[in-house]
């Protein structure tokens, strides 16, 4: 999601996916599944290298992004600048998307948890799923980009009402303008209605090994209904992480 071109291709039915099932088995219920959506210039490989931190029970399905770009790997939407998609072209693939999802329950009448992850680009994906068919969701995790704000979703009082959502963000990420990640904070802490937890972390355009950790178990927590009460977001007030660890995954730019 940056200024730069993105090749108008047809969004291809299916979606490319990767699948890990789930390892623990459940009696009479269909496992959760978590839906990781990538960041700009990236494919569905990358997302999926956090799959060994997350809780054996998901299953989990990394997407490839429908749109080529030019400068090499996939994203989600044409955009008008950085974090900010154009709408008919985000439009197009919340439908794909949610066309695949229908596509998943092949028949079956028992519903299935389904939470999002979504970083960079992927974020501002996962957000427009959320928006346009919030009762669908049963969470999602947030990493390091922007709501899809003026696209033409209804990101109203309440949308995302009792929503699980972890929000997490670097303190020296310089690609997400300011003014949007001020919105998007202001959004999910002030008008969401969703139980949020927030947390920031000093790191640039990348998720972190305690990033990862921290997302881990919280999708532990809402596997289990065990969610802790929503935190602050005021600087102030987030939790900010100290661990001298490297960062490693996910520098691709929105």
């Amino acid at each position: 999601m940056d200024g730069g071109e993105t090749s108008r291709i047809m969004i291809q039915n299916p979606p490319v996916v990767k699948w890990r099932k789930a390892q623990v088995p459940l009696q009479n219920e269909r496992p959760p599944l978590l839906v990781l959506l990538h960041g700009r210039g990236a494919d569905e490989s990358d997302l999926f290298e956090l799959s060994p931190a997350i809780d054996p029970a998901f299953a989990i399905a990394s997407v490839r992004g429908p749109l080529v770009t030019d400068e090499g790997g996939y994203t989600w939407s044409e955009s008008r600048g950085v974090g900010r998609a154009e709408p008919a072209s985000l439009r197009a693939s919340i439908e794909w998307l949610h066309a695949w999802l229908d596509s998943l329950g092949g028949g079956r009448r028992e519903p299935q948890r389904i939470c999002l992850v979504g970083f960079s680009a992927g974020m501002a994906m996962a957000a427009a799923l959320l928006f346009d068919r919030p009762s669908r969701f049963s969470g999602a995790v947030l990493l390091s980009g922007t709501l899809p704000f003026d696209a033409g979703l209804p990101i109203s009082e309440n949308r995302l009402a009792n929503l699980e959502i972890f929000y997490g963000h670097g303190s020296f990420d310089r690609v997400i303008p300011a003014d949007l990640v001020t919105r998007t904070s202001a959004y999910l802490r002030d008008h969401s209605g969703a139980n949020v937890t927030a947390r920031r972390y000093p790191i640039a355009h990348e998720i972190s090994a305690p990033e990862t950790a921290d997302l881990a178990s919280w999708l532990d927590r809402l596997r289990t209904g065990a969610q802790k009460p929503a935190v602050g977001f005021e600087p102030t007030t987030l939790r900010l992480q100290n661990e001298s660890s490297t960062p490693e995954l996910h520098r691709h730019d929105d």
